[in-house]
């Protein structure tokens, strides 16, 4: 019986309960048909399948996207035009290393030691991903130059803690043993890259930060510049790849800034409210994402775990921010 019974064919189905049970079902469907999906569902037909998370740690936004090209020529010139930027992007937390870096990878900003001695309170997206996907703890790693930030894998919360942790290679030879260059955290990722084929990685490149805070102004500006290239070499490496071309975003953003000149000691300290320690960068590139676009909406670092979680389509609810569904293609 075809669904919409012809005129003249007017048996059990217009009869009363027939007529009634008709119009009940016709509006289930109808209701089922057109009820939109939740906002934060991954859309079919997404083909990101790799996610790459760069945190150039603490450089300010005047020596960065204030002055291009300036010490980034690779960003601002070369890769920008392929990807979408958020010059409007902020830490709207803890303006430090760890707490920085935990908003990025749990998406709630929360106070925490800087020194590498406290877990985050809740479960990273590397845990949240490694359980929906089954995926082995090579399919996900840590890589930093900082060796506190091995901290990153791991959590306080006791149903996920030493659950579904990421690989880590941090520092110089893992917890304890000092910040190493990044020249060699480079070697370290496209090493990882080749041998592994993770999934879902974040890589921290440290110098800008190390040397403010030792009161190196030129090699303070010179960690930015070898960062833009380390940036560069990296999208390069990814392009080349029969593993990561054409499906893998990068997302390459800051923890924190550092603060305005006349603030305590200026471009050597961060961890307040001040405009220099919150306002950070984002650059988005990915096969999802639109393309030369510069978008002057405001988002901060707890939207990039949802963003995460919503290109690789697992579940990720404990979000302070949303995902960036602005960047996306239509």
């Amino acid at each position: 019986m075809p669904f919409f019974a012809p005129f003249g064919r007017r048996g059990r189905l217009f009869s009363g309960t027939g007529r009634r049970q008709y119009v009940w079902g016709l509006w289930l469907l109808l209701l089922f048909s057109f009820s939109p999906a939740p906002p934060d569902a991954p859309k079919k037909g997404l083909k990101t399948r790799n996610v790459i998370i760069v945190v150039i740690d603490g450089p300010r936004f005047s020596e960065t996207w204030d002055s291009i090209p300036g010490l980034i020529p690779n960003m601002a010139t070369r890769l920008r035009p392929r990807g979408v930027f958020l010059p409007n992007f902020f830490n709207n937390g803890f303006t430090y290393t760890n707490s920085g870096h935990a908003a990025i990878t749990t998406g709630i900003n929360q106070p925490i030691d800087n020194f590498g001695q406290e877990l985050p309170q809740q479960p990273s997206i590397f845990q949240c991903w490694r359980k929906a996907t089954g995926k082995p703890a090579t399919a996900a790693w840590l890589i930093t130059s900082k060796d506190k930030l091995h901290i990153l894998a791991n959590t306080l919360n006791p149903e996920w803690k030493d659950q579904y942790m990421p690989s880590i290679d941090c520092g110089i030879s893992g917890p304890g043993s000092g910040y190493r260059s990044d020249s060699l955290t480079l070697i370290a990722v496209k090493r990882i890259l080749t041998e592994h084929k993770p999934n879902l990685v974040l890589i921290n490149f440290m110098e800008p930060d190390g040397f403010a805070h030792a009161g190196n102004w030129p090699f303070y500006l010179r960690g930015i510049a070898r960062d833009d290239r380390y940036v560069m070499e990296l999208y390069n490496f990814l392009r080349r790849s029969k593993t990561y071309r054409n499906n893998t975003t990068l997302l390459i953003t800051n923890d924190h800034g550092r603060h305005l000149n006349g603030i305590d000691s200026g471009y050597m300290e961060h961890g307040d409210d001040c405009l220099g320690c919150r306002h950070i960068s984002l650059l988005a590139l990915g096969p999802d994402f639109r393309s030369g676009l510069t978008l002057a909406e405001q988002h901060t670092l707890v939207d990039l775990a949802p963003t995460v979680a919503y290109l690789l389509g697992f579940p990720f609810e404990q979000s302070q921010g949303k995902p960036m569904q602005s960047l996306m293609k239509r």
